[in-house]
């Protein structure tokens, strides 16, 4: 099904047939043959997703790329996911994007200066310590020790995974999150704290499911700083940041389905507002969502509250089942749709003509700091 979705100013050749992109982006292809590997994140529109080599999460994508033989990695998602690829693969792959135009908002939610100035108005107005004032960061601390702990998301810039591994802190996934925080707070003490961002609520589901309470966690926003006194109280200091497709789901659209369907399944990602996790009969990542609509009885009807693309894919994928979107105004991811076939095609035969375009590239010293937060991660 088309979506029928405005392409955000991006120009593309309404005259020129799907088809015609598919045969370009083919052709290409099969001149580059094993110099390209293309990955296509599980958000992409079906169009983009059938030239993929490979398909998954943002995380698992990168690892592909970095196991992979291939000269060019050309990066079908948003422009976090290729940084990563950079950070992940050797000096000798190119990683690339169709357009470099896609971002992500939430990612872009949390910069460097902002985080930067939180962490040292953390660290002075609580006395909290930098685990880099320790001899070793990665040292499980001790109950009265008070060291403020970075984590970020997956779904953040190069530069903020740099500035969590330069001070001791770790990457999450909305898969791993739990056993990183787990990680987190036994590195920061009984009177230290957890910074976590961008993602408020991957943090705040996650703390709740680790049996935390709503006076553990405060939420950060530049704009509005909190009191100091509603900071000391909590062990989470949530960034203010949310996921603009997931912040659409709500409560009365999964009562609205159980009234239609009363014995509907409801899974949604832990980027969703608490109560809508809350509701739902489950939630987590991506590749979660992916296994539960596939485990589920035939017949079912499923609720889903992620991104429509890889909601219909999975209608379409076990027929024997019926698999919904909870918004049912459809709720694309607007930057992950700015990636169309044209770009793709365009890209691919930029490769293949020599041309150096759309080229992520991550300097060396902010890749080295970015890796330890990640090896700590796959530590976990």
């Amino acid at each position: 099904m088309s979506l029928g979705l405005p392409l955000a100013s991006c120009s593309i050749d309404e005259a020129v047939s799907d088809n015609e992109y598919r045969e370009r982006i083919e052709k290409a292809k099969q001149e580059l043959g094993d110099r390209v590997m293309i990955l296509g994140h599980h958000y992409q529109r079906d169009s983009i997703v059938e030239h993929a080599d490979a398909t998954g999460d943002s995380f698992r994508l990168s690892r592909m790329a970095a196991d992979s033989t291939a000269e060019h990695i050309v990066f079908c998602g948003v422009h976090f996911m290729a940084e990563s690829a950079d950070i992940l693969t050797n000096d000798q792959q190119i990683v690339s994007m169709p357009t470099t135009r896609a971002g992500c908002s939430m990612a872009d939610m949390a910069n460097v200066p902002d985080v930067e100035e939180c962490w040292h108005i953390l660290l002075e107005e609580l006395d909290l310590q930098d685990p880099l004032s320790r001899e070793n960061p990665d040292e499980i601390a001790n109950q009265d020790d008070n060291f403020l702990v970075p984590v970020t998301y997956m779904n953040s810039s190069a530069a903020l995974k740099a500035f969590v591994g330069k001070h001791g802190g770790i990457v999450c996934t909305s898969t791993n999150a739990k056993g990183v925080l787990e990680w987190a707070l036994s590195r920061a003490g009984g009177l230290g704290k957890v910074l976590f961002f961008p993602d408020q609520h991957l943090g705040r589901n996650t703390a709740f499911k680790m049996g935390f309470k709503s006076e553990d966690m405060v939420v950060w926003d530049p704009r509005e700083i909190p009191d100091t006194s509603e900071i000391s109280a909590a062990r989470f200091v949530l960034w203010h940041g949310y996921c603009s497709v997931h912040q659409r789901f709500t409560v009365n659209q999964i009562q609205n389905l159980r009234k239609s369907y009363p014995h509907a399944m409801i899974v949604v990602h832990p980027e969703c507002d608490r109560k809508v996790v809350q509701a739902a009969d489950a939630d987590g990542s991506t590749d979660f969502i992916r296994r539960y609509c596939e485990d589920a009885p035939s017949g079912s009807i499923i609720g889903v509250g992620t991104e429509i693309n890889l909601v219909q894919r999975l209608n379409s994928k076990y027929p024997d089942k019926e698999i919904l979107c909870l918004d049912d105004s459809v709720c694309p991811c607007s930057t992950m749709y700015m990636i169309h076939p044209r770009f793709l095609a365009e890209q691919l035969e930029s490769i293949i003509n020599g041309d150096e375009r759309n080229i992520i590239s991550i300097d060396k010293q902010t890749s080295s700091d970015a890796i330890k937060a990640l090896n700590r991660m796959l530590e976990v």
